[in-house]
């Protein structure tokens, strides 16, 4: 058996306006859609998963200064 309760909420007129919007374009009543919308809003929330840490080399060291634009051109083009 499904009960249902009746209770009054203050809510602004132009959240209002688009909620009669809303549930006119969806077909349905205001009250389905603020039930709905109370639903997702109370629903557990899922825990964030934890990232795994990205893996790490040795590189070997820098080959070049990335500063020196003429070190950068030698390296990558064998000027």
């Amino acid at each position: 058996m499904v009960f249902h309760m009746k209770t009054t909420l203050n809510i602004d007129d132009s959240v209002m306006t688009q909620l009669k919007a809303e549930a006119a374009r969806r077909g349905c009543t205001m009250s389905e859609l603020v039930e709905s919308a109370l639903r997702l809003f109370l629903r557990p929330r899922r825990r964030k998963l934890e990232l795994p840490a990205l893996p790490t080399f040795r590189s070997g060291g820098h080959l070049v200064d990335i500063a020196n634009r003429e070190a950068l051109y030698e390296a990558m083009e064998g000027r």
